[in-house]
């Protein structure tokens, strides 16, 4: 197995796994189920909430950075103006569908902001690594200045909060949801797809190279949790516990400083193991499975919100279920999705919403 490819069903693994974590995260919080079971079953699904998307997003910029590696080495004019043009149509795809997703009541789509953060990537395929890395830095530290100055809660209903968002279906509100304070605001979550183009850059089958990658990103995550810990424990008394909670946890939401980064270093983490898992296990019917669910992963985040969530409000299953049976219903979602993918895969090249996207934008 060549390189190129062994470095590319990683990528692929490591998103149909980040696939199944928004599918945990987003079927416990439909069904209500997110604190009704065991305080191990508790802490372990909250494990995925902000860190699957994540990951998500920082394999879109890396994807960026692998198709656009050719207009990058060559510097073409005209293929770098013919990528830009395709990011671009994918873009608009990408947040018409996501608006179309929230028009029919799905108020935790993620496509919409992903389309503003392929906009905006546009602008920046020629930036160098330094550069990308800048760019992360000033977007960390504009959404946390954001955080402090401004009502990060403002347009949150406060009976439901992150449930339901008052008024997104005006400017002001869709605007402030989109930029600061939604699920995915471009400050801070654009540093994920800012670190995915950096990422897609990197020489990821230097043996040596991922070694360090994988202990560095292991490294600073837990010393980020720990400082964070330690943080909140030694503020709180000055500050008040929400306060401090506010500033330096890691949790997902406010997406503050510590949240990003921590989250930036479980991404790379979990990336780079998929990409040893893959190289060493690439003709295992459980790696190509996953692979060809990777390579679907538009189909089936807008499957899981029709056919999905479709499915539990038919069953009446939206409301005070058990953490378990989230978990265990995600888990055959994810299963049937992936059985799905590998038959789908083995007649197609590509899912049925990915066909459409390139038909339209390339």
């Amino acid at each position: 197995m060549n390189a190129p490819s062994s470095r590319m069903i990683g990528f692929d693994m490591a998103r149909a796994f980040a696939m199944l974590g928004m599918m945990i995260v987003n079927f416990k919080t439909v069904m209500n189920a997110g604190e009704n079971g065991p305080d191990w079953l508790i802490a372990f699904a909250s494990m995925f909430e902000g860190r699957a998307s994540a990951v998500f997003v920082v394999l879109a910029g890396v994807g960026i950075s692998l198709m656009t590696r050719k207009a990058r080495t060559s510097k073409d004019a005209v293929l770098i103006q013919d990528y830009k043009r395709t990011i671009r149509r994918r873009s608009l795809f990408l947040f018409t569908a996501g608006m179309l997703l929230c028009f029919a009541g799905w108020s935790g789509d993620i496509l919409h902001y992903y389309g503003l953060y392929m906009l905006i990537a546009s602008f920046l395929l020629m930036f160098s690594n330094r550069k990308l890395l800048v760019g992360f830095m000033v977007f960390l530290f504009t959404a946390q200045l954001l955080q402090i100055a401004l009502n990060y809660w403002q347009g949150w209903n406060p009976l439901l909060p992150f449930m339901d968002y008052l008024d997104f279906w005006t400017i002001e509100g869709f605007l402030r949801n989109l930029l600061y304070n939604g699920y995915h605001p471009l400050f801070p979550w654009f540093c994920f797809f800012l670190l995915g183009m950096w990422l897609g850059r990197q020489n990821m089958m230097d043996r040596a190279y991922r070694n360090k990658m994988l202990g560095y990103s292991l490294a600073a995550a837990v010393v980020l949790e720990i400082v964070a810990f330690f943080l909140i424990k030694g503020s709180s008394l000055a500050v008040g516990l929400d306060a401090a909670q506010f500033l330096f946890s890691t949790k997902t939401y406010p997406p503050n400083l510590f949240y990003i980064l921590s989250s930036s270093s479980t991404a790379v983490a979990v990336i780079v193991i998929c990409i040893y898992f893959a190289e060493k296990f690439a003709a295992h019917w459980f790696t190509v499975t996953m692979v060809r669910t990777g390579q679907l992963t538009l189909t089936h985040y807008v499957s899981h919100v029709f056919i999905g969530i479709g499915l539990l409000a038919v069953l009446g299953k939206l409301e005070n279920q058990t953490l378990m049976s989230s978990l265990f219903y995600s888990c055959a979602f994810f299963s049937a999705s992936s059985l799905l993918s590998y038959l789908w895969r083995s007649k197609y090249t590509r899912g049925p919403l990915e066909g459409l996207m390139r038909l339209i934008s390339d």
